[in-house]
């Protein structure tokens, strides 16, 4: 008999390390957190992450909840699916799908040139191409993806814990020499807190959120799922809240009250870089250079992980070729799904790499269009959450994992996805053609879904029926 169950005993520690490895810290407290200083609402930006922290935390109360009644690893397609119905249910797989597939092929070429530029920059080494260092990078993560969640939660927890080591040993070194001036609270004063453009701050800093929802896609591969999906989510929560909120507050302290938010904005990662070179020396910034490289490479194992499961879900449910369901005999691992998605992202790297694209023009469009998604399914998912619950309503629930919090986590995401709508420019640069594309391409890849859906139910009503394994 096919297996078409992945196996895996993971704790709530690797777990919580693999989801962050896809968040990728490093990177966001390189370049993500000057952006929120420099273009959101400068001197508040701390206050930015834990307002979105608060808003991922509201949003987790239902969707954890709701993770009890979901005994499958289909991630947003079964969530949605089981509040919204199949035809809802299957666009909102296939926009997670390409969601994560822009923001993984789009990763490949500018974490070549961060292996390129350290190789060159750092170490004084020859200048090799990127698209050598993208290929060579591609062939780990496939061999990695090929095997069980275990195998890849050591390499992952490794990359993790040296990121985690340098970002605390760099707010200890500015909070220890008192940052450029003397420390201030003025991060937290009202007047700067709505300062500049709220915005623009709330999106990118609820963009450093991502990786969140991954945790119920492993669920077949942990151990007491019911308990340790809701540790690793709301720690994952607390740590990024908390962590980037405080790293923010230490840029703005080692830069400078005065000159952060010019600074930030003119060279976001460049400001963050030097910084580190002054308070923790040039030993820490050469590390954090080679952190940025091994981050780049976490985050893509963690995007490959995710998303190859979500290709085993759609062929367990018979919506793609039944073979990308089968998990592998030895491993419990989605291999041929990883290898078909190998296969498709090397096929995307060698067409970049022939029109000899720019590394960096080709990932801010795709991150920016992956953000955008993002929010969108965080949407979707509460609107399912909220149904489920009305329905349903739970015995192990109460008005407030039914409706309050979730109801306050949908306004607070709405806030977002106007936002994000409004400044659609700044998340997804490129011009008018690139957002033109991001819009039809999400829209469509939805409604592709609800019509694929419709299409089964005449056509194929056993595979209808097991769309989200309802």
């Amino acid at each position: 008999m096919t297996n078409t169950r992945l196996r895996g005993n993971m704790s709530a520690f690797k777990l919580l390390f693999t989801v962050l490895a896809f968040n990728g810290p490093i990177i966001a407290v390189v370049a993500f957190l000057p952006v929120v200083i420099g273009y959101g609402n400068g001197l508040g930006a701390p206050v930015m992450y834990l307002t979105a922290g608060v808003i991922i935390a509201l949003f987790a109360v239902g969707f954890i909840k709701m993770s009890r009644h979901v005994d499958n690893p289909g991630g947003f397609y079964s969530f949605v699916t089981k509040g919204l119905g199949r035809e809802v249910g299957l666009g909102a797989a296939l926009v997670a799908i390409l969601g994560y597939a822009v923001l993984y092929v789009g990763s490949y070429p500018l974490e070549g040139t961060f292996f390129q530029a350290f190789l060159r920059d750092t170490l004084g080494g020859p200048d090799i191409a990127w698209w050598v260092w993208t290929l060579a990078m591609f062939a780990v993560v496939s061999v990695l993806g090929y095997f069980n969640l275990e195998f890849s939660a050591r390499t992952l927890t490794v990359c993790m814990a040296l990121e985690a080591v340098m970002i605390i040993a760099y707010n200890a070194a500015v909070i220890g020499r008192g940052g450029s001036s003397g420390l201030s609270l003025s991060s937290f004063v009202p007047a700067n807190i709505f300062s500049g453009d709220v915005g623009i701050g709330l999106l990118f800093a609820m963009l450093c959120f991502t990786g969140f929802e991954s945790t119920v896609i492993f669920r077949d591969e942990i151990r007491q799922p019911d308990k340790t999906i809701p540790r690793a989510s709301f720690g994952f929560i607390g740590v990024i809240a908390t962590g980037y909120a405080l790293s923010c507050w230490a840029i703005i302290q080692a830069v400078g009250a005065v000159n952060v938010v010019s600074a930030t904005a003119e060279d976001p990662s460049g400001t963050v870089m030097a910084s580190i070179g002054q308070f923790a020396g040039k030993t820490a910034l050469d590390i954090v250079t080679v952190l940025l490289c091994t981050s780049g490479f976490a985050s893509a194992l963690a995007l490959h992980n995710v998303l190859s499961r979500y290709l085993f879900n759609l062929g367990v449910d018979g919506i793609v070729s039944p073979r990308l369901g089968r998990s592998h005999p030895k491993h419990g691992s989605p291999h041929l799904a990883s290898l078909a998605l190998s296969a498709v992202v090397l096929l995307a790297i060698v067409v970049m790499i022939i029109n000899n694209a720019d590394p960096l023009l080709v990932y801010a469009p795709f991150s920016g269009a992956f953000g955008y998604a993002f929010v969108l399914l965080l949407m979707l998912t509460t609107v399912a959450v909220l149904v489920f619950m009305r329905t349903a309503a739970p015995m192990d629930t109460t008005v407030w994992h039914r409706i309050i919090a979730p109801a306050a986590a949908l306004v607070g995401l709405g806030s977002t996805l106007w936002f994000a709508t409004q400044h659609i420019d700044l998340l997804v640069t490129g011009g008018p053609w690139a957002i033109t594309l991001m819009f039809v391409s999400i829209v469509g890849a939805l409604i592709l879904g609800v019509v694929w859906a419709l299409i089964l139910k005449r056509t194929r009503p056993h595979s209808y029926a097991r769309i989200g394994r309802q």
